[in-house]
């Protein structure tokens, strides 16, 4: 992704900042695999709610900070049922579903999954040209 700004210095959208080869390493999740030093660091797991930007922390509500009950994941159950196609109070919703129900065999199938996604390259808005909007907790509802 580049940095272009508009007349006012403000940046672009995201769909046009992303340079082609972002855009590839995007479809195949390419971009993911750094993650796994975290997870051998100990700082994620495979399998949890996947992580989000630090400047939204203070804007979480306490059901939306709930998320935080588990360590951050490379894919999640968010991530597997919609991924970027989500609006945030789903994605919200599903984290602390995964925290209520978290299991061996939800994170077997979890992984599944992903695995599944990652082939067909199900739910990557860059296919349409959309990528999520910024977090704003004036707009969720939970």
């Amino acid at each position: 992704m580049n940095d272009n700004c508009d007349l006012t210095g403000t940046l672009l959208p995201d769909n046009q900042r992303i340079t082609a080869f972002g855009r590839f390493m995007r479809n195949y999740s390419l971009d993911e695999y750094p993650q796994l030093l975290n997870v051998l660091k100990g700082d994620m797991s495979l399998i949890g709610p996947r992580p989000l930007l630090v400047k939204y922390l203070p804007l979480y509500n306490k059901y939306q900070s709930r998320r935080h009950e588990v360590r951050p994941g490379m894919t999640g159950w968010a991530a597997v049922n919609g991924r970027n196609a989500l609006s945030w109070d789903e994605k919200f919703e599903l984290d602390v579903w995964y925290v209520d129900n978290i299991s061996f065999f939800l994170d077997v199938k979890i992984l599944v999954l992903t695995f599944q996604k990652m082939l067909k390259r199900e739910g990557i808005n860059l296919v349409h040209n959309h990528i999520n909007t910024p977090f704003n907790s004036k707009q969720d509802k939970i």
